[in-house]
């Protein structure tokens, strides 16, 4: 099977988490967005959303494998995980997976809001005072509170390498996607954070040796974080971490 998945050509977003699946399971997938041609690009996607699918999805990204037609981040990672050993075989084994997908999802509209805290339809500029409280709040409280729970999932037993264990799982690809994303986003914060969190560094660098993810990482199929999607880099919004104060230490 050759799946499809539809999301925004220029952005990694939510499309990134499934496609650091695809890569690391070496699953054939068409990013059809991203391609040129007769059904594909921007227009194919709106035609899917625009049509009358007995499952439409809500937003992209979304994955066709075959007849199937799957939305939201989570689900398609659920789909997938069975399919390509990104995930335990136990029903337990399961629910943990995507319990900890899900944590992930609420920590990512959390980042997401720190530059757009008011309505995601308007611009960053008309919204920047909101936001520069609104990521205070987020790197004083919010973020060590999330990488404390995933530090302390990690730091269950000695020889944890993943979030399960020895097994890697579409949630320690995820996790990887989050902390090379708030790395970009506020790395004065990041870099305070550092030593309260050892072990999803060691996560982070774990992902990135892997063979087929540093062969993705290195090429085109790669979409590097940008001022459009989730993760975007205003030093002003790092710019409280400078003031001397430094990201708590999770409780």
């Amino acid at each position: 099977m050759i799946y499809e998945l539809y999301y925004w050509p220029s952005i990694p977003g939510r499309g990134e988490f499934v496609r650091l699946a695809l890569e690391e399971a070496g699953a054939p997938y068409l990013d059809v967005a991203r391609r040129s041609g007769k059904g594909s690009g921007i227009p194919a996607m709106v035609r899917v959303l625009s049509g009358r699918a007995a499952t439409p999805p809500f937003a992209p990204p979304f994955l066709k494998a075959g007849r199937l037609l799957i939305g939201q981040t989570a689900n398609i990672l659920q789909f997938l995980g069975p399919r390509h050993g990104l995930v335990p075989t136990s029903e337990a084994g399961r629910l943990w997976t995507h319990q900890l997908q899900l944590t992930i999802a609420d920590f990512v509209v959390e980042i997401h809001d720190t530059h757009h805290p008011i309505s995601g339809t308007l611009y960053y500029g008309d919204q920047k005072t909101e936001a520069r409280r609104r990521a205070s709040a987020f790197l004083k409280d919010r973020l060590p509170k999330y990488l404390g729970y995933f530090e302390g999932v990690l730091g269950q037993y000695p020889a944890r390498r993943f979030l399960l264990g020895s097994r890697l799982t579409y949630a320690d690809l995820s996790m990887f996607q989050v902390m090379a994303g708030l790395r970009f986003a506020f790395p004065v914060a990041m870099h305070s954070a550092a030593r309260h969190f050892p072990r999803l560094s060691s996560l982070q660098a774990e992902i990135v040796g892997r063979p087929r993810i540093a062969a993705y990482l290195k090429s085109s199929r790669r979409i590097g974080f940008n001022n459009e999607g989730i993760f975007r880099h205003y030093p002003e919004l790092d710019a409280a971490r400078r003031s001397g104060r430094s990201v708590s230490k999770p409780t």
